[in-house]
């Protein structure tokens, strides 16, 4: 199936394929400072990052990436945040989880909990994929509870796995599986 020309749709949302277009949407939200806080990857983000990535990881299909958006009042719909598959093993059947909402209006309604499932459900039953994880700042709650919201449990915490601004935090991980 070719990801790029798919658009996930629910009640509320749309998720459609990223595109070159949404580079520098996509570098503005990466750097804002209430997004990378939650990342482990904190380097300032540029287009030629973002571009690269294109390239290498989803025009090759080693990621399914969507820019999440919600609708206008006029019908239109509005880009809020991005959320994809890397890392993409299919050997394994099992990919990599990853979300932002990079629109501060959009926080605390949902929307990531619920782009969560429409990607979960298109990992699983579309891309045969029985495993789907992800990693999180073991402290942000905020994410563990959309998480959960969204079908993820709990695997463990790794204690001090990961060093940032000189000091060492716990990488909880949590995964979808397909019974």
């Amino acid at each position: 199936m070719n990801h790029l020309s798919v658009i996930l749709k629910s009640k509320n949302l749309q998720l459609r394929p990223i595109t070159e277009s949404d580079t520098d949407m996509i570098v503005l939200w990466r750097n804002k400072e209430d997004v990378r806080k939650n990342f482990l990857y904190r380097e300032v983000f540029t287009s030629k990052i973002h571009q690269t990535w294109l390239k290498e990881k989803v025009f090759t299909g080693k990621v399914v990436q969507f820019i999440i958006e919600i609708p206008s009042i006029n019908g239109d719909f509005i880009p809020i945040g991005s959320v994809y598959l890397r890392d993409i093993d299919y050997d394994n059947s099992s990919a990599e989880f990853g979300i932002f909402i990079g629109d501060e209006s959009a926080h605390s309604k949902g929307i990531g909990s619920e782009s969560a499932k429409l990607i979960l459900n298109y990992g699983h039953t579309q891309l045969g994929l029985h495993r789907i994880f992800l990693r999180l700042i073991a402290d942000n709650v905020a994410a563990y509870k959309a998480y959960r919201k969204a079908g993820f449990i709990t695997e463990g915490i790794f204690r001090d796995m990961k060093k940032i601004d000189g000091k060492f935090i716990d990488i909880m991980f949590m995964s979808s599986i397909v019974e």
